[in-house]
């Protein structure tokens, strides 16, 4: 069964699935639009009942102020001591803060603000006739301020204000009742749409359970299709890549086999006709007359230019094959290096070498490593330093050439610039690793980890190649 066919049969129950899917989502709706609804109901019914409450408690607060004032009062009036005026008034100030508290509660009720209007009636009337007794008593006027004192007008006073201050704390009591009466109601509905929508939702579920289910079957086939192609395609990359790699290799090995060829040819061919050359040079200058000015300096600039040409024919065949690398060690070969280097460059170059047991191919990996950076740090880097170090360790040898120049970011590296995927494809070939690191302005660090037990795999190629 080929994928278009299984998309076919799978598009079926898509359509299906799409019917449960908005069920579920109409049921998440509904749900929270009724649990927002009784939240928002529960909320002003307790933010109605926490006010009633308040206003009870400072109903109930006045009254008792007023109790406290008419305590005050009758203890002066009995008794002349000062120090009950002390309580008697400050249960006046109290009233005074509960009168206007409870004024500001009942401004959008006017029902309430008409029953609190005739308290407040009272409580002036109640007000004024202690104050009336109390400046009598001081005055010395016993019997006015007895005569008040016995009649029931500050006791008419008291029970029209209990009468007002009960009907206001009754209409707060019928409030909170309607506020739980309210809060009820939403729970109530609250309970009746989480379970129909509970059961829409379960129904919904189940239907998309069975869907996703048959859905499932078809996403593993499909997979499974899918991972034997990515084997396949895995293994023929892997295949390519072997290939590739082992090309790779051997396109290297015959590039150094030629550059050996070619400095051999250099070395025999060209050395031999150059050291002829200076010979013939040599007997001329016996049989010519040199004291003639002309005939010296052509044989001196023609002798200069021999010796030039020898010079550049053993600078050419050390770049292309070097003979200290083989006759005198990967030590040596690498301060020679440097030391050329940093006459033909100008740039200060420190060494710190150690001795190493590496083999041939993997040697003339670490050396043409060391003479790619140094070349490209000539080109691009404007340093003034340069060190380069080989250190060795019990399993690895590491290499590093570091350049306090103006650095660059690696990110921004074009994949046209073969140097570094060249010098990264030597090492890796050779069973290492190479690290490049580097920031604007903070120089660059090329550092290379060569193992020492394992065998190179361009020498292993090599030695294939031989056989």
């Amino acid at each position: 069964m080929n994928l278009q066919e299984n998309t076919q049969r799978w598009l079926p129950k898509v359509r299906k699935m799409a019917l449960s899917l908005p069920m579920a989502l109409l049921a998440a709706m509904v749900l929270v639009g009724i649990n927002e609804t009784g939240h928002m109901r529960s909320q002003d019914a307790l933010e109605q009942m926490a006010q009633n409450m308040a206003t009870r408690g400072d109903v109930n607060k006045l009254l008792q102020s007023m109790l406290d004032a008419e305590t005050g009062q009758r203890g002066y009036l009995l008794t002349g001591n000062e120090t009950y005026l002390e309580p008697y008034d400050k249960a006046v100030a109290t009233v005074q803060t509960n009168l206007d508290r409870l004024r500001s509660q009942f401004m959008n009720s006017p029902d309430d603000m008409q029953e609190f209007a005739l308290l407040s009636r009272q409580i002036s009337r109640k007000l004024a006739e202690m104050e009336l007794s109390l400046r009598l008593r001081r005055k010395g006027n016993e019997d006015a301020w007895k005569f008040i004192l016995n009649t029931d007008v500050g006791k008419e006073h008291m029970e029209a204000i209990r009468t007002h201050a009960q009907e206001l704390i009754a209409r707060s009591d019928l409030r909170l009742s309607q506020g739980q009466q309210q809060i009820e109601q939403s729970l109530t509905l609250s309970r009746i749409g989480i379970a129909t929508v509970t059961v829409i939702g379960l129904l919904a579920f189940y239907m998309y359970l069975r869907q996703a289910q048959a859905v499932q079957a078809v996403n593993l086939r499909e997979q499974a299709l899918l991972e034997r192609e990515r084997d396949r395609l895995e293994g023929l990359v892997r295949e390519r890549t072997a290939t590739l790699s082992e090309l790779a290799n051997h396109l290297q090995q015959v590039r150094e086999e030629e550059r050996g060829h070619l400095a051999r040819e250099l070395h025999d061919e060209l050395g031999a006709l150059l050291t002829a050359a200076k010979l013939d040079v040599a007997r001329l200058k016996s049989k010519i007359n040199a004291t003639a000015p002309d005939v010296a300096e052509r044989l001196k600039h023609l002798t200069d230019t021999l010796n030039s040409g020898i010079a550049l024919k053993r600078r050419i065949i050390e770049d292309l094959r070097p003979s200290s690398l083989s006759n005198l060690g990967l030590t040596a070969a690498l301060e020679i290096l440097t030391r050329e280097y940093a006459e033909r460059a100008g740039i200060e170059v420190e060494t710190s070498l150690e001795a190493v047991q590496l083999p041939d191919a993997t040697q003339l990996t670490v050396y043409r490593m060391v003479q790619e950076a140094l070349t490209n740090i000539g080109k691009y880097a404007k340093a003034k330093k340069v060190l380069v170090s080989v250190h060795a360790h019990p399993t690895h040898v590491a290499v590093q050439v570091r350049d306090d120049g103006v650095g660059f970011d690696p990110a921004t590296v074009r994949p046209t610039s073969h140097g570094l995927a060249g010098m990264r494809h030597r090492v890796e070939a050779a069973g290492g690793r190479l690290a490049l690191t580097s920031r604007p302005g903070n120089g660059t660090l090329l550092s290379a980890v060569l193992p020492l037990q394992r065998a190179p795999v361009a020498a292993q190629a090599i030695a294939a190649l031989g056989d």
